[in-house]
């Protein structure tokens, strides 16, 4: 005993470790972590063995997950390019921000811009001040008839700063026929008229401050009305004191939004010209373009700190048909990842208890060798961890080629209800749905293969061994 200690005293005083305590640790530590590696290693490969033992069964088990994740991150991807698309549609149709008064949001009007704002020039170079701010666009909704002398319709119209508006928002518009409103047929040097409204029908309506007044309509509205470019129309309607004022004008272009609907109604006006026509010098409300759209809810709350007698709204508030199709589609295809995923466990489960019922005599075995329940539970998880993960990255795999696909070679998808053009079909690729749906489908298939063969490995030994 004397010596074995002595021995084992010289043998620990001449290791690296037994001189230096703090070496001696890193050691233990890093003898430890490989100790661990080299065990899941060889858990691992054992793992991979077994998977490979019957073939036809683990190769459908594997497509089955491989389809199941690619329908899911498919699904997903055209859930997500769907919402970025309405967003961004939104945010430029209205702006990033909506400034008005708190009543135009709430109340409906009397009379036509009731609620509408004041001092628009004021407010729009306070805004521009915000180094966020891209482009204030002032807004004067309004609605009226529309005539050709023969027959008279009713029209929506949107009075806007032709110039920057068509500059800020891209080619919003489909031009059929014509060209856009331009600053120069926009009425740039006189500004609302005072006093009361002219006569129906008065003099030198057809002219303001020496340029035409011209409008852009609607292609439906336009074929209504037998209005080509050139064509002379008058527009009728109520102005802010709720007498009728009339002004006659010119067909500068046609257009399509792709909602027939709206087609049958729509006319762009100059803002001058709509103010001029409802005897005003208000507008609507002001949109306000931003650099991104990461700094909407920043400059919304620097927006209504500068302006707190107004309100500040943004695109989303606005956006009823943005939200009603994310709540759809998020009920749609939330509704289809759980039952993609529930397939793909079951199929998982199936394919680990044929495998466990025909494995039972061999686990007894190992059993009666000594091997712990726990060990078998590792080894039967990582199966189906591997079935589920192998699966999972041909499934990820799939779905990012068939994405990368529709950039190559188009593909459109057919007109939605209520519209006459369709739209790209595009796959948005998303790091956070890949990653979140690589983990759940791991997660999923190792959790039903533990649950599957906890009842086995558990089995006595005797009775596992005298299975058949």
């Amino acid at each position: 005993m004397n010596a074995s200690n002595h021995t084992s005293e010289n043998t620990l005083a001449d290791t690296p470790a037994g001189k230096s305590s703090g070496t001696s640790t890193g050691t233990l530590s890093g003898a430890l972590a490989h100790s661990l590696f080299s065990g899941w290693t060889h858990w691992l490969k054992f793992a991979v063995h077994n998977t490979l033992r019957n073939r036809r069964r683990s190769a459908v088990t594997v497509s089955i997950a491989a389809l199941g994740t690619a329908a899911i991150l498919l699904a997903g991807g055209f859930a997500l390019f769907t919402y970025e698309a309405l967003a961004q549609a939104a945010a430029r149709d209205t702006g990033h921000l909506v400034l008005g008064t708190p009543a135009s949001f709430t109340t409906d009007e009397d009379v036509p811009l009731q609620h509408g704002l004041s001092n628009v020039d004021t407010l729009r170079q306070q805004l521009l001040a915000d180094p966020a701010v891209r482009q204030v666009l002032p807004k004067v909704v309004f609605s009226g008839l529309i005539s050709n002398g023969d027959k008279s319709t009713v029209m929506m119209a949107v009075g806007v700063d032709p110039d920057n508006e068509f500059a800020v928002k891209g080619p919003f518009l489909t031009v059929t026929s014509g060209s856009v409103l331009t600053s120069d047929s926009a009425d740039p040097a006189a500004g609302p008229p005072q006093g009361g409204a002219h006569p129906l029908g008065g003099p030198g309506e057809a002219r303001v401050g020496g340029h035409s007044t011209e409008v852009m309509l609607g292609e439906a509205l336009a074929r209504s009305l037998k209005a080509t470019p050139g064509s002379s129309l008058t527009l009728l309607a109520s102005t802010t004191e709720g007498a009728m004022n009339a002004m006659d004008v010119v067909v500068k272009g046609t257009f399509t939004t792709g909602v027939p609907e709206m087609d049958k109604r729509a006319v762009y006006t100059s803002v001058a010209l709509a103010q001029r026509l409802l005897v005003t010098d208000r507008v609507s409300s002001l949109g306000v373009f931003l650099d991104r759209m990461e700094s909407t809810l920043p400059a919304q709350a620097r927006v209504a700190a500068l302006h707190p007698e107004l309100e500040v709204q943004n695109w989303e508030q606005q956006a009823v048909f943005y939200q009603a199709v994310k709540g759809l589609y998020n009920r749609i295809f939330g509704a289809l990842g759980i039952i993609i995923g529930v397939i793909v466990v079951f199929v998982v489960t199936n394919a680990m208890a044929m495998a466990i019922i025909e494995r039972t005599r061999e686990i007894g075995t190992l059993r009666a060798l000594g091997t712990l329940p726990s060990q078998l539970l590792r080894t039967l998880g990582l199966e189906g961890m591997l079935l589920g993960g192998v699966g999972a990255l041909v499934g990820a795999a799939l779905s990012l080629g068939v994405a990368m696909l529709l950039y190559v070679v188009p593909v459109n998808m057919p007109p939605p209800p209520g519209r006459s053009v369709g739209y790209p079909l595009n796959i948005a690729i998303d790091p956070t749905l890949y990653g979140a749906t690589l983990l759940a489908m791991v997660s999923l298939t190792m959790l039903a293969s533990y649950a599957v063969a906890r009842k086995t490995v558990h089995m006595p030994v005797v009775d596992a061994l005298a299975h058949t």
